[in-house]
């Protein structure tokens, strides 16, 4: 027998029922916020992730040579896609250019508990320029969307980056010397970031300085010691948010992200109820487009781990509703068998979800089978009820049934 691959799932129809609730959900949010959707493909030049990343992140992707010869890989995330299509084709768009999206994304690593090789991002960006008006809608959105998913015990921590970068630039560190301590900080490794600090002149003092700077977190207040231009723009970042509603935000000077490209505001969302492995979404303010040969914009936005959410909903106990069939047709003979499919094809066109039986079964076995998919309502054609233009709907919760004439078949399903 040929199993799946490791690190790929198969979903049953009720959990892709779920899976296409929160997805449609997450969509509708989005849309409401004013972003539309793009779609870019499953696979890329490899070059794309390597001038985004560096190098090193070959050996964690599907990354391969085609038939011509051309290094190709399975994409393992969405942003640098995204940011090449806009270099590609949509820089003529009016802005803020506000874009959405959902699609799989890969990545070779061992497989874990809630982590796959095969995995589901939801995201979006803007493309605009570099403000906190444009930095709070994109937060925003990540908390109105995990709000519209149900999903209570969650925690968005915001930082700028600008905040550990000018301490290390008071220093003199740097540039490319700085970034490995900042990726050192943001993992909180901090015996294995105080000897890069070391090695780049810093004192002791600036170096206990930082390392208290990134433990840092709270209420806006603990920004009142932070002066500077990325601590005043944090705290026009928060009062847009307070007028939002949104009031589970909190200041993490801790979060660095560690990634080159960020340039001020970067956040990450975390559901306690997952354990060590929390954080359900990520992003931040960055500028990636020169990498890819396009002018300089800024642009901000945010990857959620479609998967771990899901998983975080499951811990809280919630669980989608299950899509259930409006109605089962059953002929009960042969003579009535071409008027099923009649009345099924009418209540199809009228929007109203419809299964028949195609298997040929008797009326005992029809009704367990209605019962297990779940059927509202069986809709019985007898050759007695169809000579008064009538079929015979049966509730299939209360057991109730009824004689309904053909012609206001439908209205009565939808009433």
């Amino acid at each position: 027998m040929i199993q799946r691959p490791r690190g790929t799932r198969d979903f049953t129809p009720e959990e892709m029922g779920a899976r296409r609730y929160y997805e449609s959900m997450m969509r509708s949010v989005a849309v409401s916020h004013g972003f539309r959707e793009v779609q870019t493909p499953i696979f890329e030049h490899t070059e794309l992730f390597t001038t985004k990343s560096g190098p090193g992140i070959v050996e964690e992707m599907y990354a391969f040579k085609d038939k011509g010869d051309r290094e190709i890989c399975l994409r393992p995330e969405l942003t640098a896609s995204v940011i090449r299509f806009f270099v590609n084709d949509l820089t003529n768009y009016p802005r803020p250019l506000k874009m959405f999206y959902f699609g799989q994304c890969f990545r070779y690593e061992r497989p874990q508990a809630g982590r796959y090789r095969e995995f589901f991002q939801f995201g979006a960006e803007i493309i605009g320029s570099a403000t906190p008006e444009m930095d709070a809608e994109m937060i925003g959105l990540a908390a109105a969307i995990l709000e519209r998913t149900g999903l209570k015990d969650y925690k968005i921590r915001v930082g700028h980056i600008g905040v550990l970068k000018g301490m290390l630039a008071q220093a003199g560190v740097s540039g490319d010397t700085a970034l490995p301590i900042l990726q050192k900080l943001d993992k909180k490794m901090y015996e294995e970031a105080e000897p890069l600090m070391k090695a780049a002149g810093m004192s002791a003092d600036s170096i206990e300085k930082i390392i208290a700077t990134t433990k840092v977190t709270g209420p806006l207040s603990v920004l009142d010691t932070y002066g500077g231009e990325a601590g005043e723009y944090l705290k026009e970042v928060f009062a847009i948010l307070a007028q939002f509603g949104f009031r589970n935000v909190e200041v993490d000077l801790g979060v660095v992200r560690g990634l080159a490209y960020y340039t001020g505001i970067v956040f990450e969302v975390d559901a306690p109820k997952l354990g060590a492995e929390k954080q359900i979404c990520g992003g931040g303010s960055y500028s990636l487009s020169e990498l890819f040969g396009g002018e300089k914009v800024f642009s901000t936005g945010f990857a959620i781990g479609f998967d771990r959410t899901l998983l975080a909903i499951e811990k809280e106990g919630q669980t989608a509703p299950k899509l259930l069939v409006d109605a089962y047709v059953i002929p009960v003979n042969d003579k009535t068998r071409m008027k099923a499919y009649e009345v099924a094809a009418l209540l199809r066109r009228n929007g109203i979800s419809c299964d028949l039986d195609i298997m040929r079964r008797n009326m005992g076995k029809n009704f367990k089978y209605a019962d297990a998919i779940g059927a509202r309502r069986t809709i019985i054609v007898g050759e007695k009820e169809l000579e008064s233009g009538c079929v015979n709907v049966r509730d299939m919760s209360s057991g109730e049934q009824k004689m309904v004439p053909i012609e206001s078949l439908v209205q009565h399903l939808k009433g």
